[in-house]
C-alpha cells in the first residue's frame, strides 16, 4: 500500500467542518468522494486536525492509502479536477507508510483576522471578522503573550463536552479520551479530564498589518481544544476593548470556568496556516 500525503488549501464557509458527519457537507467526505471517483476504490482520509464549521486552512495536511499507481503530480490534477474550486490540492507526495498526519503532528499554527476598517469588501466578508470600533492592539498584546507556556485550557474549551479538534502529537484518540471510571490499576477519571485540556502554546501573538486596518492573531502549539482558539480571541477583543486588564488571562486560565472568559469569536475569521511535523 502506497501511503499518500497531500497538502491541502479550502474555503470553509459551505462546509461543516473537517470531519465527515452523516447529515452535512464536510471537507473530509469532499475529499473521500473525489479520491474514491478518481481511483475507484474508497479510502479513509486523514486530516491534521479536525477544523471546526466555518473554518478556513491554507495548509491542512492529510494522508490516506491506495493501491493505485498514479504518479502523484498526476493525482493532484485529476483530485482537483473532482473537487469543488473550494477545495484544492497543492501538493502530493508518497511519505512512510508510518506517517499519519494526526498523530504525527508537533506543531499547528492558526491565524485569526479581525478587519477594523469601516466597510468590509465583499471579496472579504468569508474570511475575517468586521469588527469596525476600537480596540487598544497593545494590551491585547500584552495579553496574548500569557497563553504561552503549558496550561489547562478548560476555560477557552467549548462547553458542550465535544471532543478535542485537535489532539496532542504521538497521542492515539484512545490515549487522549479521557475515561469514566480509572480500570484497573488505571488513573482517576478526574486526573483523565484534566489532562485531556492540557495544552502547550508556544508562540501567540497579535499585530497590525501595516498597509490595511487588519488586526491579526497568530497562535502556535502542539493541540488546541473545541473552540479554543476563538474563545482566545473573543477574550482578546475584551481586553481590546477595556472591559478586561491583560493580566486577567491568568486569572481565567487558574479558574478553569469557561463562563470566565470572553464569546466564541465568529469561524469565518480563522484559518490553519501551518503543520509542522
Amino acid at each position: 500500500m502506497r501511503n499518500i500525503r497531500l497538502l491541502i488549501a479550502y474555503d470553509g464557509t459551505d462546509f461543516h467542518g473537517w470531519q465527515r458527519q452523516s447529515n452535512a457537507l464536510t471537507v473530509q467526505e469532499c475529499l473521500e468522494s473525489a479520491i474514491e471517483r478518481i481511483l475507484g476504490e474508497r479510502a479513509q482520509v486523514w486530516g491534521s486536525g479536525r477544523t471546526d464549521a466555518g473554518v478556513h486552512a491554507l495548509n491542512q495536511v492529510a494522508n490516506f492509502k491506495t493501491d493505485c499507481p498514479i504518479p502523484c503530480d498526476n493525482l493532484v490534477k485529476a483530485l482537483n479536477d473532482a473537487l469543488p474550486p473550494t477545495v484544492r490540492i497543492k501538493e502530493s507526495h508518497e511519505v512512510s507508510p508510518k506517517f499519519h498526519a494526526r498523530y504525527d503532528v508537533r506543531s499547528k499554527t492558526y491565524r485569526y483576522r479581525i478587519l477594523q476598517a469601516p466597510v468590509c469588501s465583499p471579496f472579504l466578508w468569508r474570511f475575517v471578522w468586521h469588527y469596525p470600533f476600537p480596540l487598544d492592539s497593545e494590551r491585547m498584546a500584552e495579553a496574548a503573550k500569557l497563553f504561552e507556556g503549558e496550561h489547562d485550557f478548560t476555560s477557552f474549551a467549548a462547553v458542550d463536552g465535544s471532543a478535542a479538534e485537535e489532539e496532542h502529537q504521538g497521542l492515539s484518540e484512545e490515549q487522549n479520551a479521557p475515561r469514566r471510571d480509572s480500570g484497573s490499576g488505571g488513573q482517576p477519571a478526574a486526573h483523565k479530564i484534566e489532562t485531556a485540556r492540557i495544552r502547550r502554546v508556544f508562540a501567540s501573538r497579535i499585530f497590525r498589518h501595516p498597509r490595511t486596518s487588519m488586526l491579526i492573531y497568530e497562535v502556535s502549539g502542539n493541540g488546541f481544544l473545541h473552540h479554543m482558539v476563538r474563545n482566545m480571541v473573543g477574550t482578546l477583543m475584551e481586553v481590546g476593548g477595556g472591559k478586561l486588564e491583560p493580566g486577567g488571562i491568568i486569572r481565567i486560565l487558574k479558574a478553569r470556568d469557561r463562563t470566565m472568559a470572553g464569546p466564541t469569536a465568529p469561524a469565518q475569521g480563522l484559518c490553519l496556516v501551518d503543520v509542522e511535523y
